[in-house]
């Protein structure tokens, strides 16, 4: 029996367990790269509560009550940049971050024209993941650190009308 995560938008109380996933997520990313100092990394307790705070899409998806992935994202003008996708490291390959990326997609697709995030260039694993959710590469840059990222985009999908 697979039990399927439970997305919900994310509230204050879920900081430090964001914060605690998020790390947890993100040390291979660092690893990879021998870059301790990514941005989810070093992101402190009260910059995540900010995130909550403010204008931010923030969901979490839980397995009952433990918080296993969560997901931000920030509306601009008629883009929608989508960030910090994390989930816990026992939880990959179950559809836990695929199942983040549509609610968080959904919720923000009435405001925008389309999607834009980074990953690591050099990660084939999440270029293949949002390759398989219809996000292309756009472009590279270097990070503040030089480490080479891969800008994807996705336009938003069209209202289908049944009639």
């Amino acid at each position: 029996m697979i039990i399927e995560p439970r997305i919900a938008p994310a509230d204050l109380t879920d900081a430090g367990e964001i914060l605690t996933v998020q790390r947890a997520a993100y040390v291979t990313e660092a690893q990879r790269y021998a870059d301790p100092f990514l941005p989810p990394l070093t992101e402190t307790l009260d910059e995540v509560r900010a995130a909550l705070a403010g204008p931010a899409t923030v969901l979490t998806a839980r397995l009952g009550d433990r918080l296993v992935g969560s997901v931000r994202a920030d509306v601009d003008g008629d883009t929608a940049h989508i960030g910090r996708l994390s989930v816990a490291p026992d939880q990959h390959g179950r559809g836990v971050g695929g199942r983040l990326l549509r609610a968080v997609e959904t919720a923000c697709a009435a405001r925008v024209r389309r999607f834009a995030l980074f990953t690591g260039a050099d990660t084939e694993q999440n270029l293949r993941f949002y390759h398989r959710h219809g996000y292309q590469v756009v472009g590279h840059r270097p990070d503040a650190n030089g480490i080479r990222l891969a800008q994807l985009e996705k336009a938003v999908s069209p209202a289908r009308s049944d009639a």
